[in-house]
């Protein structure tokens, strides 16, 4: 049994009320010590490392706001490779808890802690998801930490790294990631691809290969038809881009004139308002345009046709009646 599988087994043990679980550290010394990266939860201090049945002078802990692992060369990546090289530590175990207040969290409400803090959104990063690894599962974000703790290349590729979940109210651990199976399954794909002696390196290639150059299969349209297709496709752009610029300049145009007769209705409007200050009859409409005076026209003499002549009635004889006659007299 090895150093987790102890771990577990122990503490499933005494929660089912085992007087005799318990684990012997001294039995797993090439084990020992092991690193542990927790959340910053006051309420894990009891637990830790009791709950685990290691000494405190063999448990390396570390620990952040909701235990998170934000990139394979984060700042917690370099505080796990140092507990490695200089504490010697040999196992990486990444332990999340329940109730976790980090995942209960959302970006809106952090936000707004941090508003009243003093910090403003403008003073924080423009990607906030990816700096603070906000997360809305305990157990994703386990896993999460594991896979770039595991694809680190700051970790040895021998040290193996666990995921486990304790129970805030219980101390019952769960094991989510089991780091030894990890490691042979690592190990064993790596010998599948291995060169065996005596291989050649041909057929070493061929074992890593996925597919077999007898099996690719090519286009079976020629260079010339495509390139001569391609210079089809950009004639037609070009031509599209011609008539576009060509419907620019006219919106160009159009939007000159507008501009002429706004300036025309602005003018009028000024004077209207100038009208109205003096107390004159504002006009009603736009001033017509004055017409333009017709060419001068050399003189010309005007004939005045003569008057037509005037006929007067015969005056009657004195002392008598007029007397009307339609014809001659007789004598």
């Amino acid at each position: 049994m090895r150093l987790l599988e102890a771990i577990i087994d122990a503490n499933h043990r005494a929660l089912t009320g085992d007087e005799r679980a318990g684990l012997h550290p001294a039995e797993f010394a090439d084990s020992l010590p092991i690193i542990a990266l927790t959340c910053i939860d006051p309420r894990l201090n009891p637990l830790m490392p009791e709950v685990l049945g290691i000494p405190e002078s063999q448990f390396i802990w570390l620990r952040n706001a909701g235990n998170i692992i934000t990139g394979p060369l984060s700042s917690m990546m370099r505080s796990l490779a140092l507990a490695c090289a200089v504490k010697s530590g040999r196992e990486i175990v990444i332990i999340g808890h329940t109730d976790c207040l980090v995942c209960k969290m959302s970006m809106v409400d952090l936000l707004e802690r941090l508003k009243t803090l003093g910090v403003h959104r403008t003073r924080l990063p423009e990607n906030l998801t990816e700096y603070f690894g906000l997360f809305t599962s305990e157990r994703q974000n386990v896993l999460t930490a594991v896979e770039f703790v595991r694809g680190s290349p700051l970790i040895g590729p021998r040290i193996p790294v666990h995921g486990l979940l304790v129970n805030t109210e219980s101390g019952r651990l769960e094991w989510l990631v089991d780091g030894y199976r990890a490691l042979e399954t690592a190990s064993s794909t790596h010998a599948s691809v291995s060169l065996e002696p005596g291989a050649s390196s041909l057929d070493a290639l061929k074992q890593m290969l996925p597919f077999h150059l007898g099996e690719m299969k090519f286009p079976e349209a020629k260079i010339g038809e495509l390139a001569a297709k391609a210079e089809g496709i950009i004639g037609r752009v070009e031509h599209v881009a011609t008539r576009a610029e060509h419907l620019a300049g006219r919106a160009g145009e159009f939007a000159e004139k507008v501009g002429h007769l706004a300036d025309k209705a602005t003018d009028w409007l000024n004077e209207v308002q100038v009208h109205a200050r003096k107390g004159e009859q504002p006009l009603t409409k736009p001033p017509a345009l004055k017409p333009q005076p017709p060419k001068a026209q050399p003189d010309k003499p005007i004939s005045v046709p003569p008057p037509p002549p005037l006929q007067l009635p015969p005056r009657p004889p004195r002392g008598g009646k007029p007397s009307v006659t339609s014809g001659p007299v007789d004598k």
